[in-house]
């Protein structure tokens, strides 16, 4: 047996997985567990313990442990950044110490946590490029074997933003890469703070305030973003400003990530004052638009070129910006790349499988690969725990348990074709940002006031902010202009104009709809639900949602009912125990 575990740690989106012999048997993000901080950075020790729990493993039995990062990478431009930005490069400098320093005591902290003997512990550290593990997470975790085109992008990761490649077999073969200070995650999340999302990961909410505004600041984004014919894109000179050191990984007393300001004085003279927090007018609607535009031009000109340099049909994408659905679906319209694949932590996270899968073989060395086809890779509570659960209720909130998933899924179609919104907890726990079916709040997309609904009364949100459709994989080109198939929700495509009035509570402004398509192979409980859902309303799509309240996801049926009792949902299915609201 070859044990190896992946760590995303000391920044943001900290997390772990486990992959036994090239296969992965579990992965999760700390923010779901331990204190519940979004995009956590805290070393992930409680990952690190369900896993090696779960798995009925010992730290002591793990032969690697591999970390997407990797200090040599990109040297040469680190020390030219330094040289020619004495300030900045040196508080970023101190910074990288103090982050190498940490990773330098792995064997220390792990065994620690762990309640090992430092001496039993045998594992290689084997660190690994971030973006090499943004792309090995995709391609190696893709039903891809020939030539495929690899893509990674995002803000940062080991001085580079960018990275093309060239993957075949178990090869992953670097073609080219984009370093500081040019980065397109930087791009847009500078813009997110100017119009006042301020907050790491707000880039979502941007995306989906866009189809509100008009392109009315294109001439002023060509100047931000150049992408030029014989490269792959600069940032213009002196309108954004790099990470400076001395954060990364730092938390408010409130439990938020401490974040830099990412643009400078120059973009404000051009655009005028920063939008407060909180106040979003037409101008910052038009902003949002023109930043998406530009973005996805930019994610267009750089699929386009790495055609040029890998002439296939296939192509495995990864990184922070990869989560951008709308220029997914338009790199599919517009680029000759007709298959993808995109694995379901995209975002940092999705590193520690990457650097795992790297390490299975480079460093073993097998040639046994693995597909991914689900996103289920999380913590599972069985019937006992959540009896007991609920149990604490009392008489409070009438319930009943079912004797077998086909009755849970007869009654709960009936209350989701009534109009209810219902929380729908199964199996394990999804892998990745996005809800697609175990960790849900569901609800009818063909009720008009359905959005606002959710919005105002349970998810307490933005009003402008879309809910996702999950859709019958065979029923995803009758609704939708893209038969895609995107199991883990990372298309937005374009509803069918027949169909934008009859689904509106899934149906964005400017018609499209964030998709999930729900194969019977990938999530067979989920898909039977809708099916019965169908059965109803004659609709092969649910509304869905994450199981949250402004915080991450819930894990456990205690945080389940928590969020169940203190919002207006009005049913909850946690296994076969359905819970209803009087």
């Amino acid at each position: 047996m070859t044990a190896i575990l992946g760590l995303n740690a000391f920044h943001a989106d900290s997390a772990a997985c486990l992959v036994i012999d090239g296969k992965l048997v579990g992965a999760v993000a700390e923010e779901r567990l331990g204190d519940r901080l979004k995009h956590s950075p805290e070393f992930p020790v409680n990952s690190v313990r369900w896993l090696l729990a779960e798995n009925g493993l010992r730290l002591s039995d793990i032969d690697f442990v591999a970390l997407p990062r990797d200090t040599r990478a990109n040297r040469a431009a680190k020390i030219a950044y330094v040289a020619s930005n004495p300030r900045r490069g040196l508080r970023a400098a101190f910074e990288h110490l103090r982050r190498t320093g940490k990773t330098r005591s792995m064997v220390e902290q792990l065994a620690g946590i762990c309640d090992e003997d430092p001496q039993s512990i045998r594992f290689k550290t084997v660190p690994v490029e971030h973006h090499i593990a943004h792309i090995a997470s995709s391609y190696y975790c893709s039903p891809f074997d020939g030539l495929t085109a690899g893509l990674s992008y995002d803000a940062s990761g080991d001085f580079a933003s960018a990275m093309a490649a060239r993957c075949e077999g178990t090869k992953i073969d670097v073609l080219d890469r984009v370093r500081l200070p040019h980065s397109l995650g930087f791009f847009y999340t500078a813009m997110c703070q100017y119009i006042g999302f301020d907050e790491f990961g707000e880039e979502y909410k941007v995306m989906g305030l866009a189809p509100y505004g008009e392109d009315k600041y294109r001439d002023l984004m060509k100047k931000l973003v150049i992408l030029p014919e014989d490269g792959w894109f600069r940032l213009g000179a002196g309108y954004f400003g790099m990470h400076e050191g001395g954060v990364s990984g730092g938390m408010t007393p409130e439990g938020r990530i401490v974040m830099g300001r990412f643009y400078t004085d120059k973009l404000v003279r051009e655009l005028g004052p920063p939008a407060p927090r909180g106040n979003v007018t037409q101008r910052e609607k038009d902003i949002a638009r023109s930043v998406q535009v530009r973005f996805e031009e930019a994610a267009l000109h750089c699929l386009t070129r790495l055609r040029t340099l890998v002439p296939t049909d296939q192509f495995a994408m990864a990184g922070g910006c990869a989560l951008n659905g709308v220029a997914n679906a338009r790199i599919l319209r517009e680029t000759p790349f007709t298959t993808p694949y995109l694995q379901a932590a995209a975002s940092d996270d999705g590193t520690s499988l990457g650097a795992a899968m790297w390490v299975w073989h480079n460093v073993v060395g097998s040639s046994e690969r693995y597909h991914m086809e689900h996103a289920f890779w999380g913590p599972g509570y069985g019937p006992e725990r959540i009896r007991k659960a609920v149990a604490t209720l009392g008489k409070d909130v009438p319930h009943v348990e079912f004797g077998s998933s086909d009755e849970t899924v007869e009654a709960v179609a009936d209350l989701i074709a009534g109009g209810k919104v219902v929380g729908w907890y199964q199996g394990r726990s999804e892998w990745g940002p996005r809800a697609l079916g175990n960790r849900s709040i569901l609800a009818n997309p063909a009720v008009p006031t359905m959005k606002d609904t959710i919005n105002s009364k349970i998810k307490r949100r933005e009003g402008f902010r879309p809910f996702a459709p999950s859709v019958l994989q065979e029923d995803v080109g009758t609704y939708f202009e893209q038969d895609v198939y995107s199991p883990f929700m990372m298309h937005v495509v374009k509803v069918r104009p027949e169909w934008r009035d009859r689904l509106p509570a899934i149906t964005h402004v400017d018609g499209t709809g964030r998709l999930q398509s729900v194969s019977r192979d990938s999530n067979p409980l989920y898909h039977q639900l809708i099916s019965a859902v169908k059965q109803r309303t004659g609709v092969g799509a649910v509304l869905n949602t994450s199981f949250n309240e402004n915080e991450p996801v819930v894990d456990t049926p205690e945080q389940a009912l928590a969020c169940f009792l203190r919002t207006d949902m009005d049913a909850l299915c946690l296994g076969n125990l359905l819970l209803q609201k009087q």
